[in-house]
């Protein structure tokens, strides 16, 4: 099978790890563009480079496109980007000849609103206005002291960017999805999320995980999953930067990954766990502490995959010095990285290349858990509550040993302490 795929940025979780998941199965061929190409925290991506990279493919099976990447050159340009309505629309148009008679699966976001005073993936403005630009948002508008000019700017960026969601209603996709990113209960990304349901449009809650979500749905098995959760009765409380429960959250990405969901284990052939949190979800460098796992992992007898989003941005230090003496060959896969649904999108699309490989590479399997266990354990639930530090490599020795790894190499690529990007 072979897969154009077209990702939001250059970003590890977005580049590599498709990558990295597609290995699993030998017969799966993934498609990517170079990855200079793409955009990055300060650059956009060169869309015409990428429109004429993909002029010159092989015929595909399907295509998972971010077209954030090809209307604005990625998901921060998208906020940023100054380009007139009519500019995206005449590049869009260059697009479109190239999806004729294709089967595409295809997102674009709904620009979020982030309460916080920072503009590295912003607006200059954020800096200062933020959280008010979000509180105004909030309450649907009212009064409020931002300067107009400010307000004027974020408003019709936002209205730029919805008019162009609109002209993908009546474009031939075979699954188009609008994805809310770090959403909050109320706002105008939910306002616009709702208008665009009307239109005919689907929408769900979740950014870099999606294009994961949509690789596994072309990838077409039928798989029925049973969601254990390991707090049942706290599974309709609201994840960190989403707008539904956990469960909503996990079966949007379940039917969105062309899953089945079944409520008896006996008629299910996966076993989804979701380490689920009591209250509210953690999150270690936020300083936003939650009940960690206090219950014994015991392994299911059937096939089975983790999705542990107890802590957004990180593990569950508890439950995972439980579960990795457990792993067994039942094991499909853990992830525990960022949000809720960036977990959960992960997890289905490793399940759905593993399940029934035409030619299955264990040593790619085993490679993706163990920069998963890495990154999210290792490294966001542990090393990186320190900070941005040039000891990386020494501080991540004593996870490489309990997992029983060596020669690892860890970058900052975007500079940054809030991904790292870990090559063996």
């Amino acid at each position: 099978m072979r897969i154009c795929f077209i990702p939001i940025d250059n970003r590890p979780v977005c580049y590599t790890l498709p990558r990295d998941i597609a290995a699993i199965d030998e017969e799966i061929v993934l498609l990517l563009p170079p990855r200079e190409y793409l955009g990055d925290l300060t650059k956009t991506a060169q869309i015409d480079k990428i429109l004429d990279w993909m002029k010159n493919l092989p015929d595909c099976d399907a295509m998972v496109l971010s077209l954030d990447t090809l209307a604005y050159g990625g998901l921060i340009p998208s906020r940023r980007g100054k380009e007139s309505f009519e500019e995206i629309q005449a590049r869009l148009n260059q697009l479109k000849p190239l999806l004729k008679n294709k089967k595409v699966y295809a997102f674009s976001s709904i620009m979020r609103i982030s309460n916080n005073n920072y503009n590295e993936e912003e607006k200059e403005y954020w800096s200062e206005w933020g959280k008010k630009i979000f509180a105004y948002s909030f309450n649907g508008g009212g009064e409020t002291d931002i300067p107009q000019e400010i307000l004027e700017d974020y408003i019709a960026t936002r209205k730029r960017n919805f008019e162009i969601n609109k002209l993908y209603l009546d474009w031939n996709f075979e699954t188009l999805i609008f994805s809310k990113d770090d959403c909050a209960e109320r706002g105008f990304n939910v306002d616009e999320a709702h208008e665009i349901e009307k239109l005919g449009g689907k929408t769900k809650t979740g950014a870099d995980e999606i294009p994961l979500t949509l690789l596994a749905r072309a990838i077409e098995k039928d798989i029925k999953v049973y969601v254990e959760f390991t707090e049942p009765e706290h599974k309709n409380k609201i994840s960190n930067y989403e707008d539904v429960s956990i469960e909503k959250s996990v079966e949007g990405q379940l039917e969105l990954g062309g899953f089945t969901r079944v409520f008896y284990k006996d008629k299910a052939d996966l076993i989804l766990i979701v380490n689920n949190f009591i209250e509210k979800q953690g999150e270690y460098v936020m300083g936003w502490d939650t009940q960690p796992y206090k219950n014994m992992f015991i392994p299911p007898s059937k096939p089975y995959a983790i999705a542990d989003v107890r802590y957004a941005n990180g593990a569950d230090n508890s439950f995972i010095e439980d579960l990795l003496p457990k792993l067994d060959k039942n094991f499909y896969g853990y992830a525990g990285w960022n949000t809720s649904a960036n977990t959960l999108g992960t997890v289905l699309a490793g399940i759905k290349v593993k399940w029934g490989a035409g030619k299955y590479n264990d040593n790619a399997f085993k490679k993706l858990q163990i920069i998963r266990f890495l990154d999210d354990w290792a490294y966001q639930a542990n090393v990186r509550v320190n900070g941005q530090t040039p000891q990386l490599e020494d501080l991540m020795k004593p996870y490489e040993e309990k997992l029983k790894c060596r020669n690892i190499k860890y970058t900052y690529p975007w500079n940054r302490s809030f991904e790292i990007e870990i090559s063996l």
